[in-house]
């Protein structure tokens, strides 16, 4: 049975509607152009609790993880986090995931329906923990799907610190620090927007927490103001803006979540050879989308240059300031400064590259140029 929120019951919880990719949780609370300003300027609140979290513990976590994922972790220290991917032999992305390492195991979240689709030769579609048990061998680790225990829960906005303190949650400041507090943890990430924060808290109370960060101060916010604010943040969201033939340069995963130097993880020959090389096939740019039609393109889409078809529509999102928006991958040899066209059948509408969303060459959309965006 399909995962739904017991937060979807709440007074003025509106559910996304069918085909979107945050199903089970709310997708706004009557005003999401409201929710995005007070999550820029305030804080607001988000339910994620659709993420599907492992645990992973034992001795050998770290040393074990370091050769099984793309992130180099075998000095990650209790109290730090960070992202990581199961990449394909071809170094194609299977799976993208969030790490935390807190009381002595380490945390993986990924969206729900995370799989590692090629992880045997036997074939056949498989999911992350699935991946992992099949590949312990004799390593001296245990791997628990503890989604029933935990719900993520994610603070967005400027004033995120005030709801910690309330909460008596002491978080350091830097990108992806943890901290443990009773019943659950707390991560900084360095996105969407400038920064947020993950609560993953007992599942048996969302609720009880929900009421206790809102009574605190934060907005209730849908993913409608968390996409609009990851698209802004120039991050992809693996399975919409991403293909069966995504690498991870062309979405700006280098560095933040697969390592160049580090070998010993299946699809490292591919990352270091486009690294090196420093040309990628495609690159994730933001579209700017003709909104007078009122009509918008969708996931998957193609992005054309008159009759050429030149890249795919990812993420679409209705921005508060920027407008409707959308991630694209686009070919290399697309001009980024050229009128182009984004959808297909009749929802076609002009799209226009943002200058300051195009990588420097050699290198992946990232902060620096998402920062640009923001001024």
């Amino acid at each position: 049975m399909a995962y739904q929120s017991p937060l979807l019951e709440a007074p003025g919880s509106v559910a996304p509607p069918e085909g979107n990719p945050e199903q089970g949780v709310p997708w706004h609370w009557g005003d999401p152009f409201a929710e995005q300003r007070t999550a820029t300027r305030s804080v607001a609140v988000v339910d994620r609790s659709h993420r599907e979290v492992l645990k992973v513990t034992g001795p050998e976590r770290l040393s074990w993880l370091h050769l099984v994922i793309s992130q180099h972790v075998t000095d990650l220290p209790e109290g730090g986090g960070t992202e990581a991917l199961v990449l394909d032999s071809q170094g194609h992305i299977d799976t993208h995931m969030v790490l935390a390492h807190v009381g002595e195991a380490v945390y993986l979240d990924s969206d729900p329906g995370a799989q590692a689709t090629s992880a045997l030769p036997k074939g056949g579609p498989q999911s992350l923990r699935e991946y992992l048990e099949a590949m312990k061998f004799w390593s001296k680790v245990e791997i628990s799907d503890i989604t029933g225990e935990l719900a993520v829960l994610t603070l967005l906005g400027p004033e995120q610190d005030r709801i910690l303190s309330t909460l008596d949650i002491a978080l350091g400041a830097d990108a992806y620090a943890v901290a443990a507090f009773d019943g659950g943890f707390a991560r900084r990430m360095p996105w969407p927007g400038r920064a947020s924060v993950d609560l993953f808290v007992p599942r048996a109370d969302l609720a009880g927490w929900w009421r206790r960060i809102t009574d605190a101060g934060a907005r209730p916010a849908g993913s409608w103001a968390f996409d609009a604010l990851r698209v802004e943040s120039l991050r992809p969201r693996l399975g919409v803006d991403t293909d069966t033939r995504s690498i991870p340069h062309e979405v700006g995963w280098i560095g933040s979540a697969a390592h160049v130097a580090k070998g010993c993880y299946r699809g490292q020959e591919t990352v270091s050879k486009v690294f090196n090389v420093g040309r990628p096939p495609r690159r994730m740019v933001l579209l700017h989308l003709d909104g007078s039609p009122e009509i918008y393109p969708e996931t998957g889409d193609a992005v054309r240059l008159g009759e050429r078809v030149v890249g795919r529509v990812g993420s679409v999102a209705q921005h508060h300031e920027l407008g409707p928006v959308a991630l694209a991958l686009l070919k290399r040899s697309a001009p980024v400064d050229a009128e182009l066209l984004a959808g297909d059948e009749d929802r076609v509408v002009q799209a226009a590259v943002d200058p300051d969303s195009v990588p420097a060459e050699g290198a992946a959309p990232g902060r620096e140029a998402a920062a640009r965006l923001r001024g």
